[in-house]
C-alpha cells in the first residue's frame, strides 16, 4: 500500500482514538475525580486497544497475521503506548501546570505531537511485516514438499494433495 494512503487512514483511525481518549478523559476526570494524569493514562489506554483494533483491521490490515496478533499487541503497547504515555503524561504535566492550557486543550495538543513518532514506529516494527513467518497455504506446501505422486516428502504417502481453499481457515486442506 502507498504510505501516504496508509498515512491517512492512520490518520483517520487517529481522529477517532482522539475522540475516543478525550471522551474518556473528560468522562474519568468527572466521575472519578482525583488527579488528571491517571486519568490521562486511564484514557490513554483505553484509546490504545481501541486504535490496535482499527489498524489491525484498517490501517495495516495487509500485514495482519492471526497468528502475530499477540505479537503485534506487545509491539503496539511498547511503541504506542509508551511514546503516548509518556509523551502525554509529559506534555499534559507542561501544558497543564505550566502553561495553563485547559485540560482537553493540552491533551489535544500532545496527542498530536505524539502522531508522528507513533506512525512511524507502527509502520515499521507494530505492524510491520514478517517475512520469514510463511502465510499458511504455503507453510503446508512447505511442509509437505510438492505432494504430487512420487514427488512427495520422505515417509509421506504419495496419495495426499493440497486440496483447493475451501474457504474457511484461508489455508488448502491436506487430505490423505
Amino acid at each position: 500500500m502507498n504510505l501516504l494512503a496508509r498515512w491517512g487512514k492512520f490518520n483517520l483511525v487517529g481522529a477517532m482514538g482522539m475522540g475516543v481518549q478525550l471522551s474518556a478523559l473528560a468522562l474519568l476526570s468527572r466521575w472519578i475525580g482525583g488527579h488528571y494524569l491517571v486519568a490521562t493514562a486511564a484514557a490513554l489506554e483505553i484509546t490504545l486497544l481501541h486504535n490496535f483494533v482499527w489498524h489491525l483491521h484498517y490501517t495495516w490490515r495487509d500485514r495482519r497475521d492471526r497468528r502475530a496478533l499477540a505479537g503485534q499487541l506487545v509491539r503496539f503497547h511498547l511503541s504506542n503506548g509508551m511514546v503516548s504515555l509518556a509523551g502525554n503524561l509529559g506534555l499534559m504535566r507542561l501544558l497543564v501546570d505550566e502553561v495553563r492550557l485547559p485540560l482537553l486543550a493540552a491533551n489535544g495538543i500532545a496527542i498530536l505531537v505524539c502522531s508522528v513518532v507513533n506512525f512511524a514506529l507502527g509502520h515499521t516494527w507494530a505492524f510491520a511485516s514478517l517475512p520469514h513467518l510463511p502465510k499458511p497455504g504455503r507453510a503446508v506446501r512447505l511442509a509437505c514438499g510438492s505432494l504430487r505422486p512420487g514427488r512427495g516428502a520422505p515417509g509421506v504417502s504419495s496419495s495426499i494433495r493440497l486440496l483447493p481453499n475451501s474457504g474457511r481457515s484461508g489455508a488448502p486442506e491436506v487430505r490423505g
